[in-house]
């Protein structure tokens, strides 16, 4: 894409370009233009659109309502045109950087373990991995796929459900010894009952005790950023808590972690979701490899990592 004559595709191009890229010149660099030609790029199309899309300042760029909303329908426009591309050529192939966000559970035990096959698959795609158990806004944070546990909040974003996992409350030999197995709902109160630091959807351990529902609330010691930091405080013998079945499958399996209370366990399920923007099914072919690579390869019940 060379010089500044360019047509209303090659507009909208640039313009998801510097917010893909979070800048002027590092937008510039990728589209082998100057950051002068980026900028008046810009401005031009905002003039010719009668609205202003970014807020600029000497540190950041930061999107306008009407911005937001330009590039979230810009995405499927320039989405649409590759699927056009895609169809007319058989050849076509992903390709361009994909940014992805999960929660660190499904992180350690399924993205990172499965990533080296989905790029050795797709050598032209490059994947920037973000993992956190905090819910981020996609557009925001410039984010083509997330992965997410637990109720969906509604929105704009589309979901494709991975799969569901039970829950179960584990602790480690050490602290049994120390403190004993609680044998019901309410010795639970005695024991260190460890949580995630960030708020969630639904608070406390549900468990069904004489046919009735009961919701013992956390209390303990610590909190964590996460769940696989707080799988490591129970497996240090910290306290107990309550986890994903494939967080802790394996060290139940090996004697690392005891299930607690499982004749109380509800059974209640956990599910698990990609979330991404995709409305109307227009879709970049990067993403959309990701997608189908996790459909497919994503077994709750089997973890890889």
């Amino acid at each position: 894409m060379a010089g500044t004559d360019i047509n209303r595709s090659g507009e909208l191009e640039v313009f998801v370009r510097v917010i893909e890229t979070g800048g002027f010149s590092a937008a510039a660099r990728s589209l082998e233009l100057s950051p002068s030609a980026v900028s008046k790029l810009v401005s031009r199309l905002e003039q010719r659109l009668g609205t202003r899309l970014l807020q600029r300042s000497t540190r950041q760029l930061q999107l306008t309502p009407e911005g937001c909303a330009f590039y979230e329908r810009g995405l499927r426009v320039l989405a649409d045109l590759d699927e056009a591309e895609r169809c007319a050529s058989a050849h076509a192939e992903p390709r361009g950087r994909l940014r992805v966000n999960a929660n660190v559970p499904f992180g350690h035990h399924f993205l990172l373990p499965l990533l080296p096959g989905f790029l050795a698959a797709h050598p032209q795609v490059g994947v920037d991995v973000v993992l956190t158990d905090e819910v981020i806004d996609l557009l925001e944070q410039r984010t083509d796929v997330a992965v997410r546990a637990g109720p969906l909040k509604s929105s704009s974003l589309v979901a494709r459900r991975l799969g569901a996992t039970r829950m179960m409350i584990v602790a480690a030999p050490a602290y049994v010894a120390r403190h004993g197995m609680p044998q019901s709902a309410d010795a639970l109160q005695a024991h260190n009952r460890l949580d995630i630091a960030h708020p969630r959807a639904h608070s406390g351990w549900p468990l069904v005790v004489d046919g009735e529902r009961q919701v013992v609330q956390t209390g303990g010691s610590a909190r964590a950023s996460d769940g696989e930091a707080l799988r490591r405080l129970v497996l240090g013998g910290v306290g107990l808590a309550r986890l994903a079945a494939f967080q802790v499958q394996a060290d139940v399996a090996a004697g690392r972690l005891l299930p607690v209370l499982e004749t109380a366990n509800p059974g209640d399920l956990e599910e698990v979701h990609a979330v991404f923007q995709g409305q109307g099914g227009y879709l970049p072919l990067r993403v959309r490899a990701l997608l189908d690579y996790l459909m497919a390869h994503v077994d709750l019940a089997k973890p890889l990592g």
